[in-house]
Order: C-alpha cells, then sequence, then structure tokens
C-alpha cells in the first residue's frame, strides 16, 4: 500500500493555519492623510477612522458595547496575540506600544549597546505581529523623555531610528511616540529630530483641553492623538493643609472625562486623531482609585457611563450611583483619639438599593510615581466605629494620615467611590491591621518593603514579578544567589531601610500564624525563616520574634507555617525574614502568598 504524501505547499498552508490565526487575513492598511492644511484624517482600508479608545486590561467586551472601537498597550508581552486575536473577534483595533527604556529607570541612551538591543527587540515584535489585522498603528515609547525639558537628543534620535526601522519592514501603520504633556522642548524635538514620526501622543490630563491651541503655538504641525486622558493629575491640583491631595468623587470624575475629551479631541480643529481614557481597569497611582474607571471587582464606576455617551451617543441601561455629597463634618487635622465624621449622600438612578461600604488605609507615602507600580496601602482596622449609607464615625489612631475610602455598589455592575484624607498629629502610632494581611500576594497591599537585604547581597538577585509556575497569581517571587560559600539574608521593614532606628510597624494583634509557600529550583535547598528581627537593644524593636529553622525545600510547592499563637503582636516592623548559608553551587528558590492570618 502507497502512502499518502501531502504536497509541499499544502504542508506550508497547514502550517501557517496553525501557527498563526491571522495569517490567512491581510494587515489592513492605515494611513494618516492632510485633508486642509493643518488638518488630518486617520483612514483604515482607505476609511476614515476617529479613534474612541482606552487603555488598561479591563474588559474589551465592555469597551466594544460602549461605543469605543480601539485599546491601547504601553508594551509587547506574551498576552498580545490574545489581546490583538479578541480586538479582532470584536471589531474594535489595537495601538501597540513598544515599551522604551526610560533613564529614570537605568536605562542608558548613550550606551550603544543598550539603544541596539532595545532597536532589535522592537523588529522582532513588529516582524511578528505588522499582519494582524487588529493592529491600528505602532507607539514608540511612552514618557521616556522624563520629566524635564524632554528634549534630550540621545533619546529622540534613538526614536527616529526605530521609527525608520518599522517603515522599513512595515508601510501599512503609521508610527507615533508619546510624551508626558508637551511642555520644555518635546514638541520641538519630535518635529526636528523625528521626520519618520508620523503622530506625537500626548498623555494630558489636567491641561487637556488648551493642548490643541498651546501644541500650535509650540510649532506642533504633526497631527496628534491624547494617549492618556482623565482626571486632574496630582501634580496640577491644590493639596490640603498638611499635603495630601484631595480626591475627586467618581461623579466628578465622570464629568471631567466627557469634558476634557469633547474639548481636547473632538473640538482640536482637525489637528487631533482621537483619544485613550485611562485607565480603562483599576490602578493604584497616589490612591487606590484616582485613576481608575472600575472598582478592583470589576464594576465600572461614572467614568464609563460617560465616556460610553460619549463614543456612541447614548447612555447606557444601567447607569452608576451617584454621589451627590461627600465630606468631612470637622476639620481636617485632629489628634489621637478624636472622633472624626463624614457625611455622604448616594443614589441609584434607577432606584435601586445602593450598598455602601467603608474601610480606611494608610496613605500612600509618594504621590508622584511618573506611572510606576505602587503597592496599595494596607487596610486598617479599629478605626471606623460606625457607619451606615449616610456616613461613617471614625476614632482616630496615632499620628499619621490617613485615608477614608467609600464604595457604593448597585448590585448589578455599577459603582460610585470616594474618599478623604485626615491627619493625626502627634508620634506615629501603630494603626491595626485588618487580618488577614499579605507581606506578599499577587494583588495585595505591600505594607512592608523587601529592603533589608544582608550578607553576600552582591550575589543575590530577587525578581518579585517572576512568571515561572507561581503557586496562584501570575507571579511570584523568585531568588538567585551566586555566593557558593557565603551567608546571606533578607528581611521585609516598615519602614524601608530601617533596623530599628524609626518608629513604625504594625500592630497584628489577633495573627495566629503566619504562612507562606516555597519551592527550590533543585530541591533540598536548606533555609531559615523568621517572624521578628529587631530585638529590645533597638529603640524600636519588633514585638517577637519567632524561628523556623533548617526547612528544606521540594521542587514542588509545600506550604509552611510559623505559629504566632500567644505572641505579643503589637509592633512588626520585620514581618518575614529568610536567610540561608553557603551551598557550594548557586542557589535559586521561589517564595508565594505571604500571609499572616
Amino acid at each position: 500500500m502507497k502512502k499518502r504524501t501531502v504536497p509541499a505547499m499544502a504542508s506550508i498552508i497547514l502550517f501557517v493555519l496553525c501557527a498563526a490565526p491571522w495569517a490567512v487575513a491581510q494587515s489592513v492598511p492605515v494611513q494618516v492623510i492632510e485633508t486642509a492644511p493643518g488638518q488630518w484624517q486617520l483612514l483604515r482600508g482607505g476609511q476614515p477612522y476617529d479613534i474612541k479608545g482606552a487603555g488598561g486590561d479591563g474588559s474589551k467586551e465592555l469597551l466594544a458595547a460602549s461605543g469605543a472601537n480601539t485599546s491601547r498597550t504601553w508594551g509587547v508581552g506574551p498576552e498580545l496575540k490574545q489581546q490583538l486575536d479578541e480586538a479582532q473577534r470584536l471589531g474594535l483595533t489595537v495601538v501597540v506600544g513598544h515599551w522604551l527604556g526610560h533613564p529614570r529607570h537605568g536605562f542608558k541612551y548613550d550606551d550603544p549597546k543598550m539603544v541596539a538591543e532595545q532597536l532589535e527587540r522592537v523588529r522582532r515584535d513588529v516582524l511578528a505581529y505588522k499582519d494582524h489585522p487588529a493592529v491600528l498603528l505602532w507607539g514608540i515609547g511612552n514618557e521616556m523623555e522624563g520629566f524635564a525639558e524632554g528634549d534630550d537628543p540621545a533619546v529622540w534620535n534613538a526614536v527616529e531610528a526605530i521609527a525608520v526601522m518599522i517603515k522599513e519592514i512595515d508601510p501599512n501603520h503609521p508610527t507615533m511616540t508619546v510624551t508626558a504633556e508637551i511642555g520644555g522642548g518635546r514638541v520641538k524635538a519630535v518635529h526636528a529630530l523625528c521626520p519618520h514620526i508620523d503622530i506625537m501622543g500626548i498623555n494630558s490630563y489636567g491641561g487637556l483641553p488648551s493642548v490643541p491651541e498651546r501644541y500650535r503655538k509650540l510649532g506642533g504641525t504633526k497631527p496628534i492623538i491624547i494617549t492618556e486622558f482623565g482626571p486632574p493629575g496630582v501634580w496640577e491640583i491644590g493639596m490640603t493643609s498638611f499635603g495630601a491631595p484631595p480626591e475627586l468623587t467618581s461623579t466628578q470624575k465622570a464629568a471631567v472625562y466627557r469634558n476634557a475629551f469633547t474639548a481636547g479631541c473632538r473640538d482640536a480643529g482637525g489637528l487631533c486623531l482621537g483619544g485613550f481614557a485611562f485607565i480603562w481597569g483599576a490602578k493604584m497611582e497616589a490612591t487606590s482609585s484616582w485613576y481608575g474607571m472600575f472598582l478592583p471587582d470589576g464594576d465600572k464606576l461614572a467614568a464609563v457611563d460617560a465616556m460610553t455617551e460619549v463614543w456612541s451617543g447614548r447612555l447606557p441601561a444601567n447607569l452608576c450611583p451617584e454621589i451627590r455629597s461627600f465630606g468631612l463634618l470637622g476639620p481636617e487635622v485632629v489628634q489621637p483619639g478624636d472622633t472624626v465624621r463624614v457625611a455622604c449622600e448616594v443614589v441609584d438612578p434607577e432606584g435601586a438599593n445602593v450598598d455602601v461600604q467603608w474601610l480606611v488605609r494608610s496613605e500612600a507615602p509618594e504621590y508622584l510615581t511618573g506611572g510606576d507600580a505602587q503597592p496599595v496601602p494596607m487596610e486598617l482596622d479599629g478605626i471606623i466605629v460606625a457607619s451606615s449609607p449616610r456616613g461613617a464615625t471614625l476614632v482616630m489612631p496615632g499620628g499619621g494620615v490617613y485615608r477614608l475610602y467609600m464604595t457604593a455598589h448597585d448590585g448589578v455592575g455599577g459603582a460610585a467611590a470616594a474618599n478623604v484624607p485626615v491627619k493625626v498629629e502627634g508620634d506615629p502610632g501603630r494603626a491595626r491591621a485588618k487580618l488577614p494581611v499579605a507581606v506578599y500576594a499577587d494583588g495585595a497591599a505591600e505594607p512592608w518593603a523587601a529592603s533589608g537585604w544582608m550578607g553576600g547581597t552582591d550575589a543575590l538577585t530577587m525578581d518579585p514579578a517572576c512568571t515561572e509556575a507561581p503557586h496562584s497569581g501570575k507571579t511570584c517571587l523568585k531568588v538567585l544567589y551566586d555566593a557558593p560559600g557565603m551567608w546571606v539574608g533578607v528581611a521585609w521593614q516598615h519602614p524601608a531601610n530601617d533596623w530599628g532606628d524609626k518608629p513604625g510597624g504594625y500592630d497584628l494583634t489577633g495573627a495566629k500564624r503566619l504562612t507562606f509557600w516555597a519551592r527550590g529550583a533543585e530541591g533540598g535547598e536548606k533555609l531559615d525563616f523568621s517572624v521578628g528581627l529587631l530585638e529590645s537593644d533597638k529603640k524600636y524593636s519588633d514585638s517577637t520574634k519567632v524561628d523556623l529553622k533548617g526547612v528544606k525545600l521540594k521542587t514542588e510547592w509545600k506550604q509552611y507555617t510559623i505559629d504566632l499563637k500567644g505572641q505579643d503582636m503589637t509592633r512588626i516592623k520585620t514581618p518575614f525574614v529568610w536567610a540561608l548559608g553557603g551551598r557550594g553551587r548557586s542557589v535559586t528558590f521561589y517564595l508565594d502568598d505571604i500571609r499572616f492570618e
């Protein structure tokens, strides 16, 4: 019997169909045309295309249903293929961003090797995805020029080299670079040094309505896209008397989104090709709700309703609860033990019952992060003594800045949010943490920092966002130590880098145990763990110290427990410590889900 063979060309076609779902489809040509002097239009497949977009990891199903047509990424990761396929299925397009290094993160634009490796990475990514029909255009970097004048020629020469490379291998999609607003020398630098950049992307918040006029006065002639817009940034508003930023309610923010998009994008006289609301999801930045258009549980806020009306011309069937009033009934600076009252009125437009919830968090240690990831401050316990849908009563702990958060849910996916900061004068107190509380876990607050490095730290690396088979969630903590003959250890600390000379720590009264998961790359790795490190010879010590010594790891995840029953948990400054001695060869191990329970 003769064997049946597949012709070579058929094999190639079969391979392509299996390897790339979009390979049978053609990329959709996109171009920017000048319809009149200083007026621009984006064409996709020859048809006018006005960008109605948002950036973030919130539901793309809802994004499409809300009338938007585009999403934005800030970088290319392993999830991009899935994002493009989903966008294609939903009728959306994607502005694919290529993350470029930031000098404040250690990237050196005067280092030819680093610049060349960055360009090659972008080349590989463009070649991998340029034929996907959901690709709209390429974003080259995001605010990599920094927050000063933004006119470093080395940065813009690298951007131009990437733009030239992209145009050589993909003539079907325009190029864009993204800057932090338009102050300093940004506009001049992009126009003078980046002729192969087709579009200037601008992240703008409080200043968005005036961007088109200011841009033209600065000599800007390229078309623009507002690549981020939302509520005013903390750098654009007045602070409280003690330097904390007051946040708009979610109801107030909705009006800001609507008006900013209309003035800065739609009414820009043909200059603007569209815009991206920020952020289509939830993000901790300054506060846990400043820029989020959603709560962390996925319920939408009123900004989503406002943009739905802008994008589609109609309001959604179910509107978010409306905050009619919210605020302190008394001074914003008080003494330890004082009673603080907050009043609130929130109603549902459809008349549904509204579930109002209250919580207190410690304040973020900094407000201006440049968009960098920031841990959510710890939720505190024992401060709220009474609450209802009409308000809350607090009895304040020791000195510090605290923020009271209110969320209201209508039970069918709509929500409202507001918060207010309060300062307590006096020496810092040890607020009681609400249990369970994580030292390290995906998406959890990180009240302690892994800053206490000890021993042979020159040979130590820790990756807190490792994706190599985490115990739960998307990431785990990977530790690599490559000094076989030396001892090493790391302590989590509050405040960071403190060895008992500063007040701090948290009251974990009620915690009965600390649990954590660990595994070794080879198995047999021997480590010591402990809760507490600072003893009574320190001015500010840990209130307890409990060891778990000689743990031998296995290659599979295993949970370990440090028993804390009967321990004094009133001041925990160093909640978790690991240490290991020289093993004769490099050691790699993993940690995950470290929690007090």
